[in-house]
């Protein structure tokens, strides 16, 4: 049983960080660069991503937690590993149910007009470069998922 959960620890590692990365720094700036004369239609692309991002994080983080837990015992409370995936845990739902909500409403409010193009601009880039600082620390928080996983 050990080595099938094991295995299927590595997987959900690389589903998880795989997808942090492709999506926060390959898809997302692609969408920007190719539909750079509708950044609010890019926008609304990433951001259903991103929001995928989130839930394959939140599974992610409670099975990796679990797994670990039920492996190591009490122990697992002494590893980096264990520490990572709740900060990324905490990261994602920070980003997902505190963050994004915000960027949600100053766009709502904005409307008709594009948030970047309204008296919100300021304050949305001001959350959304807390989001980006916050996405990059998960990011790299995840590779300490990948060097650490067969400890």
């Amino acid at each position: 049983m050990n080595a099938w959960s094991d295995k299927l620890a590595l997987i959900v590692i690389t589903l998880w960080v795989g997808t942090l990365w492709a999506v926060g720094y390959v898809v997302a700036p692609s969408l920007f660069s190719q539909l750079a004369s509708d950044k609010q239609l890019a926008g609304n692309l990433a951001g259903r991503l991103f929001e995928l991002v989130a839930y394959i994080g939140m599974v992610s983080a409670f099975y990796l937690l679990l797994h670990r837990l039920t492996r190591f015992g009490i122990v697992a409370l002494r590893q980096g590993f264990f520490w990572a995936v709740v900060v990324m845990l905490l990261l994602t739902f920070a980003g997902h149910f505190g963050i994004q909500p915000i960027m949600a409403s100053l766009k709502a409010q904005a409307l008709p007009a594009d948030v970047m193009h309204s008296v919100f601009a300021d304050r949305f880039k001001t959350w959304h470069g807390v989001s980006s600082v916050g996405y990059l620390i998960e990011s790299l928080l995840g590779l300490v998922l990948v060097f650490k996983a067969r400890q």
